[in-house]
């Protein structure tokens, strides 16, 4: 099987109320929920236009509600003892989920909650991602510098990087394949954590609605100049997402 080290694989949305995250996400993206068994245990996976994007589950006691990103490897053993060694904590040990592949979470040195995973089937080809589906996702991170030097030795990424306000945005890659951003969480603005982005056709209208879903609305629409168009939210059980348009 074919790996890509430090793509995005997966997103899983966990709450206290599963059904309630389907709803939610099912009127604002049209996303479908599939029931179906994984290693004997219930799991409900996120469909669009017959493929999967992800799960909905139940969290654990004391886990925030939240999407939490997986990352390819290619041994998750390997890596996991990688993660720790290099400052990381244990959330979940490496632990099969037959038949669909093995997987390990822990918390980054700087606090944010991240999967590894290696899938039983080769990873997707990079592709530009049409709407509906996850097209990027990047790390708020209370230390930037620390987290940066992390992933990029976890997963043998580099870097370029570009100006944020007062901020830099570092864009993580492999070679020529974008692998996700990072920056600095301004003072005062939160723990360290990880947003996935939806590309979607109409970041105003879609923030319109979310809104009438009872989304909290927590950076409004807005142009990256030469990039698109996005809007942070965090959704009726407090997990943060982002929406996304690029620019043609």
């Amino acid at each position: 099987m074919k790996s890509l080290p430090g793509k995005l694989v997966w997103v899983e949305h966990a709450s206290k109320d599963s059904a309630q995250a389907s709803r939610f996400y099912g009127s604002l993206f049209g996303w479908e929920d599939m029931p179906m068994d994984v290693d004997g245990q219930p799991y409900h996976v996120i469909m669009q236009a017959g493929q999967g994007l992800g799960g909905y589950r139940k969290a654990q006691e004391g886990e925030p509600n939240l999407w939490g990103i997986y990352l390819s490897v290619e041994d998750v053993d390997r890596s996991y003892m990688q993660a720790i060694e290099s400052g990381a904590s244990s959330c979940m040990p490496p632990t099969d989920f037959a038949p669909v592949g093995r997987g390990a979470t822990l918390l980054d040195p700087v606090g944010a909650m991240f999967s590894i995973w290696r899938s039983a089937t080769d990873d997707a080809p990079d592709a530009e991602m049409p709407p509906g589906h996850w097209c990027w996702h990047e790390l708020h991170a209370t230390d930037d510098a620390r987290a940066l030097a992390f992933y990029e030795t976890l997963f043998g990424l580099e870097h370029d990087s570009m100006p944020a306000g007062e901020e830099t945005y570092y864009i993580l890659r492999h070679g020529d394949a974008r692998r996700g951003g990072l920056m600095r969480n301004p003072v005062g603005m939160g723990p360290s954590l990880w947003i996935p982005y939806v590309h979607v056709q109409d970041v105003d209208a879609t923030v319109a609605k979310a809104q009438s879903l009872r989304a909290e609305i927590t950076t409004p629409p807005e142009n990256i100049p030469g990039i698109g168009r996005y809007a942070m939210l965090r959704d009726p059980q407090g997990a943060r997402f982002a929406v996304f348009l690029p620019r043609r």
